[in-house]
């Protein structure tokens, strides 16, 4: 039988911040009202030149920090996503 297991996470999140107030002066919104309907108080935005396999490599930087495994001992990687690089191929 094949066994898998976490032994190891990593994230990574962009370094541009976008706040509900930063939002209020954009658009008919405030910081109240997307608290209350959805608890988010700050989103981070990927620059022009990130993409979600760029942030993808960074966090797997940072789990490969916490563990001795090495990226050569991967066998399979999976990846599912609503914002990839590109529409087609998929990637």
């Amino acid at each position: 039988m094949l066994r898998a297991k976490i032994i190891a996470t990593g994230s990574y999140v962009p370094e541009r911040v976008l706040t509900n107030f930063d939002l209020e002066k954009m658009v008919d919104t405030s910081d109240e009202w997307i608290m209350e309907r959805s608890g988010i108080r700050e989103r981070r935005i990927a620059s022009e030149k990130e993409s979600a396999s760029d942030l993808a490599y960074e966090a797997a930087k940072a789990a490969f920090k916490r563990t001795d495994i090495k990226p050569k001992d991967i066998e399979l990687v999976i990846v599912t996503t609503v914002t990839g690089d590109m529409p087609m191929p998929a990637t």
